[in-house]
């Protein structure tokens, strides 16, 4: 199911923020954008749910913090009665982060951080940011955004993959070499897409795997936390100096690159506030440049839904190397964007929809 405007049309967006001053400045930084057309700015969950239903718009911009209903149950609602491309705008704090996160596992497509706080002077700041993030939802597959609900008791949780099953073998550009690390590069629909991944992966699991999903500062900690508690593996935020190990998943923290230095068996992670690559820090590629430094070839990658081309020059390098790379296929990808650069690029071994992606990724590290 698209939510696609039809062509030369502009996306019908409706406006939610409890805040009548800030529904004013994004519906303002929306209508300059010739894409964009702001049809209902509404104050309240219960006010949106009827112009939702009154206008049906192609996008909806959502405040997480809201009284009485907060945007989580908003969205809630939306998806369960009229599914609709939603992009959350958050305040920066630890409940923000956190309903944020919840957001997306419940179908949100993407959110944007208000700058300064729940009332923010300083929204020009994102002005582009915004813009491009309602554009591209309203080009998302909706279909691909079923809600996939809050965390579940132990007993409901995805069952960990223990041991290799029948997705298909891969060929491995440097036979005989064992994998010693698991490094995952994921953008817009990514939270949701590892979600799906990474707890289904065992807590046996015989490499440790790190991940980028851009994310920026402060999200990362509430999205690790998140994953931690789904997950049979242990998924921590990325720290200085912290080392890798079997079992331990480790997220990238938002704002910083995360590269692997030799330390250990397993290399240990470094921090590093190098410039943005491909407009965006923490970065895939730096990660993967620094896995075919420390690991050669015993690497394997995966590039998961997502908007732009991070991981591709990554990916190149570790292909020199011999390391296997996996891509997620177009079919279950929300943005089918680094995925198609790296495949059109010639740089991936396989295609897997998100629905093997686990198995496939046990099977290449355990074989």
């Amino acid at each position: 199911m698209r939510n696609a405007p039809i062509k030369g049309s502009p996306l019908r967006v409706l406006v939610v923020d409890d805040s009548a001053f800030m529904r004013r400045v994004i519906s303002d930084i929306l209508s300059r954008d010739p894409r964009l057309e702001v049809v209902g700015k509404a104050r309240d969950g219960e006010d949106a749910m009827v112009q939702a239903r009154a206008l049906k718009p192609q996008v909806i911009t959502l405040d997480v913090e809201m009284p009485r209903k907060n945007g989580l149950q908003v969205l809630e609602d939306i998806m369960r009665t009229q599914p609709t491309a939603v992009v959350m705008v958050s305040s920066l704090t630890a409940q923000g982060a956190d309903v944020t996160m919840r957001c997306l596992a419940a179908g949100a497509v993407d959110f944007v951080l208000k700058p300064s706080g729940t009332i923010s002077l300083d929204m020009e700041k994102v002005a582009q940011e915004l813009c491009q993030k309602v554009v591209l939802a309203g080009q998302v597959d909706l279909s691909h955004l079923a809600p996939q609900g809050g965390p579940k008791p132990l007993s409901d949780r995805v069952r960990p993959v223990e041991a290799p099953g029948t997705v298909g073998r891969f060929l491995r550009l440097s036979p005989g070499t064992k994998p010693r690390v698991l490094v995952m590069a994921a953008s817009t629909g990514g939270p949701r897409a590892l979600q799906e991944i990474l707890p289904a992966l065992p807590a046996r699991l015989s490499v440790p795997v790190v991940v980028v999903q851009h994310m920026p500062e402060g999200f990362t900690a509430s999205f690790a936390a998140r994953m931690n508690d789904l997950s049979a593996l242990a998924v921590v935020e990325g720290d200085d100096g912290l080392p890798l190990r079997p079992g331990l998943a480790v997220v990238a923290r938002g704002g910083r690159h995360l590269v692997i230095e030799e330390g250990g068996k397993y290399g240990v992670c470094r921090l590093s506030d190098a410039p943005p690559e491909n407009s965006v820090r923490p970065a895939a590629d730096p990660l993967f440049r620094s896995a075919a430094k420390v690991f050669g070839g015993a690497v394997v990658g995966a590039i998961l839904t997502g908007m732009g081309k991070d991981g591709t020059e990554g990916a190149r390098v570790l292909r020199a190397q011999g390391a296997t790379i996996i891509s997620e296929a177009p079919e279950t990808c929300v943005v089918y964007g680094m995925p198609r650069v790296v495949f059109e690029a010639g740089l991936v071994d396989r295609q897997v929809p998100l629905y093997e992606m686990a198995r496939a990724l046990v099977n290449l590290v355990e074989e």
